[in-house]
């Protein structure tokens, strides 16, 4: 494989043609032959050909031989929509790597983005924040418009299809910079202006995420006023609640009351019940949800299939020392009295805000990832990290945040049973959390969590073929299907003719995870062949390089 030096990693396809002996009864040129075809409405599987022309698919039947078309035999392989990831990082490393390989590797076929934060609308503040927070020197954050971004990806070539929410964070920024004062009433006008103006042109809705500052100084009554414009467009408010651990139901409540006011469809991040102390709380959340779905409210749930949760070292200071920003973080850490009061915080019961050290057990669930830059304290827990210091484990923590703002950690806060009791739940699609990235270099020294590289694989060879929680093709319902008609994208998420052209052909009894919390950069294995707007973009699991992924609206 080629070097990833920016796009290296993708190249061309040049499959041999044969001279056609007839042709086939309707326009083709890919015919996908002999799979078990999942359409992925949840109905039975079929043995069956589909007939691809250009962008769409035209037929779902048996197709002549020596039809004039380039043909995959899939013969004993499921054939089924690309799936949805209906919660990606992807939009500053697709810049760099445009065929975002661990994800398409597992047959995504669209990157969703914008829990918390989006590819525009942005202001120079926004942007700043974006380059403090790690987004690569050769990506860009600056655009004005939302559309902006995804059309500029969609121009630049990538071979996944490209949609987002608005980022609550950039609309805070826009409203109040990084300051934790409410909106005022201008700001708020504008603030709701801009994202009228995003809805009109296709953004999914907005999406935040309530535990990280400045997206964390919003209140209830300010998100329903931004809810009210989703509303108007029939679309999706979806969060990372403020919290998912102590305070887990009631910031539930929170998300049903916001779509309850605002008469807006809602729907729940990567839902768990964060710590020990709060694993029995997810039975009530999934109960609580049921309800209010039973009772006509729209709203819904996407998860990831793993126990630890991922994000920033950082992310465990209490979010009142965020405000203004990282470098503002930064100042407070060297001010010994300021350092002391976030020790206490965080040594004791949050009240408020998420405290994921103590979600996570203390130091000895807390598993510090990082770079070059990191150094020997990569790949350690942090238990081990502070007893070689000889100091407690918060002030390592303090330490670590100091020395390097962008640290990253693994949480370890979910129940293995709790996993598999949302999985099982209708209404739950999948989501990475994550960017998509490769096994080379430099990729490889990017620290990541075990999910960039097999969420959907983990779903499918784990949870619905050895656990036998999930029949398959109501698996593939909630990559395909459920996430297209939750997010209002037209004619994708089946297998049907008229729809756009994006299938994988995977392998149900060997499609698996290889990737581990210590060995995050590994390939899922059993995905055989990916079509992107009637593009393959993997062929027997190699990459072809082609680039056809477009920027997708809302109902468009």
């Amino acid at each position: 494989m080629a070097r990833s030096g920016a796009r290296g990693l993708c190249r061309a396809h040049d499959p041999s043609a044969t001279a056609p002996q007839q042709t086939c009864v309707v326009p083709s040129s890919l015919v996908i032959r002999g799979g078990t075809v999942y359409d992925g409405t949840g109905s039975p599987a079929r043995v069956s050909d589909v007939i691809i022309d250009d962008d769409r698919v035209v037929a779902v039947q048996d197709a002549p031989d020596g039809i004039d078309a380039e043909v995959l035999d899939v013969t004993g392989l499921a054939v089924a929509p690309g799936f949805i990831n209906v919660l990606s990082h992807a939009w500053g490393s697709l810049q760099s790597l445009p065929c975002g390989p661990s994800d398409l590797r597992q047959g995504v076929t669209t990157e969703v983005f914008g829990e918390g934060f989006s590819p525009g609308p942005s202001v120079a503040e926004f942007t700043e924040l974006m380059r403090q927070f790690g987004i690569g020197p050769d990506q860009r954050a600056d655009f004005p418009r939302l559309s902006e971004g995804l059309g500029f990806l969609a121009a630049s070539g990538v071979a996944p299809n490209v949609a987002s929410f608005v980022g609550g964070m950039n609309l805070r920024v826009i409203g109040a910079g990084l300051s934790d004062a409410p909106l005022t009433a201008s700001a708020l006008d504008r603030v709701r202006s801009v994202l009228d103006e995003e809805m009109v042109d296709g953004a999914l809705g907005v999406g935040t995420a309530l535990i990280y500052a400045p997206g964390t100084f919003a209140d209830t009554d300010e998100l329903v006023a931004v809810s009210e414009v989703i509303a108007r467009h029939d679309g999706l408010y979806i969060s990372h609640l403020r919290s998912e651990g102590d305070r887990f139901l009631e910031c539930l409540d929170e998300l049903l009351e916001i779509g309850q006011r605002a008469a807006v469809r809602t729907e729940v991040y990567h839902l768990k019940a964060a710590g020990r102390q709060n694993w029995p709380k997810m039975k009530l959340a999934i109960e609580r949800i049921e309800a209010a779905r039973d009772a006509g409210q729209p709203v819904g749930a996407n998860m990831y299939p793993y126990t630890a949760g991922g994000t920033a070292l950082a992310a465990a200071i209490p979010p009142s020392y965020h405000a203004g920003g990282p470098a503002a973080l930064a100042e407070r850490l060297s001010n010994p009295a300021e350092r002391a009061a976030m020790a206490a915080d965080m040594a004791q019961a949050s009240v408020g805000w998420e405290n994921l050290y103590l979600a996570a057990g203390g130091g000895s669930g807390i598993f510090v990832i990082g770079g070059s830059a990191a150094g020997s304290k990569s790949g350690r827990w942090l238990s081990e990290i502070a007893d070689a210091a000889g100091e407690a484990e918060i002030e390592t923590l303090l330490d670590l945040v100091a020395d390097d703002p962008t640290l990253g950690a693994l949480y370890f806060i979910v129940d293995e049973d709790n996993i598999g009791l949302g999985l099982q739940q209708p209404w739950v699609s999948i989501g990475s959390d994550a960017e998509a990235l490769a096994v080379e270099a430099p990729w490889t020294d990017h620290p990541t969590h075990p999910r960039t590289y097999g969420t959907f694989a983990r779903f499918l060879g784990r949870y619905s073929r050895e656990l036998g929680l999930i029949p398959l093709t109501e698996a593939i319902r909630r990559m395909t299907s459920l996430p297209a008609d939750t997010l209002r994208l037209r004619d994708r998420g089946r297998l049907v003719p008229g729809n756009f052209a994006d299938v994988v052909v995977f392998d149900p009894a060997t499609i698996t995870d290889s990737a581990t919390y210590e060995q995050p950069h590994a390939y899922a294995t059993g995905v055989h062949h990916v079509v992107v707007n009637g593009r393959p973009v993997v062929v027997d699991a190699s990459i072809t390089g082609a680039l056809p992924g477009r920027h997708l609206r809302r109902g468009v």
